[in-house]
């Protein structure tokens, strides 16, 4: 009888030792694979299309950009940044247009919900 209950206590006790080791184990490997951005691939998305590079934008002019109903590309086929009175064309150098009511990289086929039509 006293076998048997030691061997009882060493069953469960392994038991909950391997339960635990296979938590952990998957605990583990759920973490693997998950790459977060690094700044370089950042710098290489920005360089690609630096219209849409909006580091260099204060986040009040990000949450202006939001709060004006910005999108890159216009839900109405004639209402786009490019045809709207408040549009900024590129200047010199510069590949990128931009607006009178917030600061930042512009796109022509972009859309916000203050567009008006140019007169």
């Amino acid at each position: 009888m006293l076998e048997q209950y030691g061997s009882r206590r060493v069953f469960i006790s392994q038991s909950v030792r391997s339960g635990i080791s296979l938590l952990l184990g998957g605990m583990m490997l759920s973490g693997c694979g998950t790459e977060k951005p690094t700044q370089e691939k950042n710098e290489a998305a920005a360089s690609a299309d630096p219209c849409s590079d909006l580091s260099e934008v204060p986040e009040g002019e990000i949450q202006k950009r939001k709060n004006l109903g910005y999108v890159e590309e216009s839900p109405i086929v004639d209402n786009q940044c490019g045809n709207c009175n408040l549009y900024l064309p590129p200047v010199g150098d510069n590949k990128c247009s931009g607006c009178m009511l917030f600061q930042g990289p512009v796109k022509p086929e972009a859309y916000c919900t203050y567009w008006a039509p140019k007169v």
